[in-house]
């Protein structure tokens, strides 16, 4: 059950790297290129949507969100695409796997902007 899941957990990565690759791939049309950089983009940014320190919340979104984003974006992107961005995914893993500076900044102005938006509810309604 551990090496299902260790493989399962591979392929997602490598998977999100090919996404990282089909977002500025010009072969991949422009809506698979904008679900497949959203997705890679969140996939890899250091700070979750949801923080996984919430109990069974926080792991949603890594546990279904994520896959299904995955899943969409690689059946809207040609095959032949997918199998050679497959190859250079596992180059670029082999040597380093990324992450997203820009995924995090934007997931913190999200946080930021709900924060706001809550402190602004909460002022207006009770004081």
């Amino acid at each position: 059950m551990l090496a299902k899941l260790k493989s399962w957990a591979r392929r997602i990565m490598r998977d999100v790297v090919v996404l990282y690759l089909a977002a500025r791939d010009p072969r991949v049309p422009w809506y698979a290129r904008l679900l497949a950089g959203a997705a890679a983009a969140y996939a890899l940014s250091p700070i979750d949507l949801i923080p996984d320190f919430i109990p069974v919340v926080g792991y949603l979104d890594d546990i279904l969100i994520v896959p299904a984003a995955i899943w969409i974006a690689v059946k809207l992107t040609p095959p032949d695409v997918i199998a050679d961005l497959r190859g250079r995914a596992a180059e670029k893993l082999a040597a380093r796997p990324p992450a997203s500076r820009i995924a995090a900044v934007f997931v913190v102005c999200l946080w930021l902007a709900a924060s706001g938006l809550i402190g602004w509810i909460v002022l207006t309604e009770y004081f």
